[in-house]
């Protein structure tokens, strides 16, 4: 019965949860219909601007989360950067198959 309620007990986080499922929506459709035809955004990526915007977006990552994720204690198992962790893991994999997409796509 929680659940229902979620909305009117916690309005914000709840709509900023819907906001940011709407923009991998949004996300993921544009990336759906992109592979029926040449669209411009497809175009602008996989271009040789491409390799340069997903090198430096690498090189970003790399640096956040390896670097930065250096700088603040470890404290075990049970510590909250294991799930900035994960999602270091998920970016750099999107970001590296965004990379070797525009490499190829040429």
């Amino acid at each position: 019965m929680q659940l229902f309620t979620l909305a009117f007990t916690h309005p914000v986080e709840f709509g900023g949860s819907v906001a940011l499922v709407a923009i991998m929506m949004f996300a993921f459709v544009r990336a759906a219909m992109s592979a029926e035809g040449h669209s411009a955004w497809t175009r602008r990526i996989t271009g040789p601007n491409g390799k340069f915007f997903f090198g430096l977006l690498f090189v970003a990552w790399a640096v956040v989360f390896g670097v930065g994720l250096q700088l603040v204690p470890h404290e075990g198992a049970s510590s909250p950067y294991g799930g900035i962790g994960l999602i270091a893991l998920f970016t750099g994999f999107f970001v590296m198959m965004g990379f070797l997409w525009s490499v190829i796509g040429e």
